[in-house]
């Protein structure tokens, strides 16, 4: 089924457009892939990204925040580097540009949404508590790409590199993997009293 790829904002995607057009934007940047790129360089592929702040074992759908926009660059063949966007007090503008095993993990994980049979739109979600990065496929598409609560029913395939005991592109539903994701956390250490 076709995935329902949100348009992203008008100055996300003009902020990336001055970053690729810029040479010291993309000489400065860490991606040797897109510094040495030939041809034209376009942003494809727009996806919100949504940050977890506290994974809490709870009954409540748990809540996420917009913190950018991620697009894939292209040269033509392929995706040979992604940029990021960010809310500013001034609106959306360019972060930064990176290559890295996200970059393909995340085709590969959109590939294998392509592939299911129910439409889904396509975001990440970030859960920087677990350094982990996940393709969150949501099932309603017409839902606000801001809005920031995850149904029991979406998927998240997990990228690699994933966390230990969390296996990599394999899709769960989010009443699934949010428990797994629970026990992975390392409580916090109690602190003693003096006696």
């Amino acid at each position: 089924m076709p995935l329902h790829v949100p348009p992203a904002p008008a100055p996300a995607l003009r902020s990336v457009l001055a970053a690729l057009g810029s040479p010291t934007a993309v000489r400065a940047a860490r991606t040797p892939a897109l510094r040495s790129a030939q041809g034209p360089l376009t942003p494809e592929l727009p996806l919100p990204v949504h940050v977890l702040d506290r994974i809490t074992p709870s009954s409540r759908a748990p809540r996420s925040r917009l913190a950018g926009w991620r697009f894939l660059i292209s040269d033509g063949e392929g995706a040979v580097a992604a940029a990021d966007t960010m809310l500013t007090p001034d609106g959306w503008a360019f972060s930064h540009f990176f290559e890295g095993p996200y970059l393909a993990s995340t085709q590969r994980a959109l590939r294998q949404a392509e592939a299911l049979t129910m439409d889904f739109e396509p975001r990440l979600l970030s859960v920087p508590e677990l350094y982990m990065l996940t393709l969150w496929l949501r099932r309603d598409t017409t839902a606000d790409p801001a809005s920031g609560a995850l149904d029991p029913a979406d998927l998240l395939v997990p990228l690699a590199p994933a966390p230990p005991g969390i296996c990599a592109h394999r899709p769960h539903r989010v009443s699934e993997l949010l428990p797994v994701m629970t026990l992975r956390l390392t409580p916090a250490p109690l602190l003693s009293q003096p006696v």
